[in-house]
């Protein structure tokens, strides 16, 4: 929300003072927010979005966690109390469709906000760039970055195995002409990173090995140029993952709208 950056974000508040509705609402989470690698990810969505014509605004300091990791951690009550507050907001805004670069993010305000009062429709931003493509708004004109290069997909699991999205990430990337190449656990048998259900920000139990060391040595056995994530939290753990077999000079870890952006030079 830098107001001396290059890019322009807009806020659902000054959409309102301008009388005007954008098309989605853009979900920036927590960690697209504050996490400095994740910001990247935030920004290349941003691009995206300017560069197919999207009209599109962000909650800005209005926006809350969506109380996902309380919620996984046990603590309903705190988890209400973020859901609720959201809500408010959203409906004070009168929102209908939103989009979101994080998988917990995006189950929770999909599924989990119903029944606290807020029915929206909810789409990862793998799914909305896949739209933009398919209804000829976004086109990707050469993917020569990624042109032939060994590409693995992780799958997370709030956007896999959690709500079935399997194919979106995979349509971009094939977008780009690489060789998409599939880890043994992929799809609804694909294995967690490990910073799913509030992992994140606790210390690992006792146990014979980190569970990102051994999602990237599933990642690694297809021997990739480039791994593709979908979420924050997998970019952190894949990385992680990398950086400990010391591979980082031969596999860079991208989110999809880092790799589709980069593809348009944006």
């Amino acid at each position: 929300m830098d107001t001396a950056a290059p890019i322009k974000v807009p806020t659902m508040a000054e959409c309102m003072a301008n009388g005007t509705t954008p098309e989605v609402l853009f979900w920036v989470g927590c960690a697209g927010s504050f996490d400095d690698r994740a910001k990247k990810i935030s920004k290349a969505i941003v691009k995206i979005l300017n560069k197919a014509g999207v009209s599109f605004a962000v909650l800005g300091a209005e926006e809350g966690c969506t109380g996902d990791p309380a919620k996984r951690a046990g603590d309903e009550f705190t988890f209400q109390m973020m859901a609720l507050q959201n809500i408010e907001i959203l409906n004070a805004y009168n929102i209908k469709k939103i989009i979101t670069g994080c998988p917990h993010c995006f189950n929770t305000i999909k599924n989990e906000y119903k029944g606290l009062g807020g029915d929206y429709e909810v789409l990862h931003h793998s799914q909305f760039i896949q739209q933009l493509i398919d209804d000829g708004r976004l086109k990707i004109e050469d993917g020569k970055p990624f042109k032939g290069r060994r590409i693995t997909f992780h799958d997370p699991c709030y956007l896999g195995r959690a709500n079935n999205v399997f194919e979106a990430p995979r349509a971009l990337i094939e977008k780009l002409d690489a060789e998409l190449v599939e880890m043994k656990r992929c799809k609804a048998k694909g294995l967690c990173c490990g910073a799913g259900g509030a992992q994140m920000f606790k210390e690992a139990e006792p146990g014979n090995k980190e569970v990102n060391i051994e999602r990237t040595e599933d990642a690694i056995e297809t021997k990739p140029q480039f791994i593709a994530t979908g979420c924050p939290f997998c970019n952190t753990m894949m990385t992680d993952g990398v950086k400990h077999f010391e591979k980082e000079s031969e596999i860079k870890v991208l989110d999809i709208a880092e790799l589709i952006a980069q593809a348009e030079d944006l």
